[in-house]
């Protein structure tokens, strides 16, 4: 059974309906601009030393550099992605633009993306410190934390950033930093069972004797 990928089905849509715009989800300057009035928000109103974005296609994190540009801010801006899709990862450290070779097998479905798109590229190049490259098992772990400690529904791309702060906390230790949470869009049986993982384990913990725990 043959797959489709998102591009694939956008494309095979357009055919269907000629007449469609396809409005781009993050390679578009429209996108970026609207993205940065968070960075503007947040920076506006808080003195934040890092500042860590869920990165896929690149648009929310190339928003964050414009508006950190824009208000003439010294806060550093850090990527976190998926490490099973890490273009982003590899074309910082390579310093060219690569691409997945297929769409990502990540549970961060919103960052399923074969590669960042151009104008996103050359902003996060410039503006960009590190893209830090999360497992998929700490994504987990940071949406069951943002929902146990933060009562806060999150998908897993949206977590991908505290992910990046539990996966490396020495980086960050005695800065200011600002995780930011994008999106709740998540499949309940997917949610339901990341949720049931930490629960069954709290479980187990409380019946291992005392003496047998190391």
């Amino acid at each position: 059974m043959h797959r489709v990928s998102r591009q694939e089905r956008v494309a095979q849509l357009a055919r269907e309906q000629p007449e469609a715009f396809i409005a781009p989800a993050y390679d578009d300057y429209r996108v970026v601009a609207g993205n940065s009035t968070l960075g503007q928000e947040i920076l506006g109103q808080a003195q934040v030393d890092v500042l860590l974005v869920p990165v896929g296609g690149g648009g929310l994190i190339s928003g964050q550099v414009i508006a950190r540009d824009l208000l003439a801010s010294p806060t550093r801006i850090v990527g976190a992605e998926p490490l099973p899709g890490n273009d982003a990862a590899r074309s910082l450290r390579s310093g060219r633009l690569l691409s997945n070779e297929m769409e990502p097998e990540t549970v961060a479905d919103g960052a399923r993306t074969l590669s960042l798109g151009q104008l996103n590229w050359e902003i996060i190049r410039q503006g960009v410190e590190e893209i830090i490259e999360v497992p998929d098992e700490v994504t987990l772990e940071a949406l069951r934390r943002l929902f146990l400690q933060g009562n806060l529904k999150a998908e897993p791309t949206g977590a991908l950033a505290l992910g990046a702060l539990l996966l490396h906390p020495e980086r960050f230790r005695g800065q200011r930093v600002c995780c930011i949470v994008s999106g709740g869009n998540v499949d309940p049986a997917l949610y339901a069972q990341a949720l049931n993982k930490q629960f069954n384990g709290r479980a187990a913990e409380r019946q291992i004797p005392a003496a047998d725990s190391r």
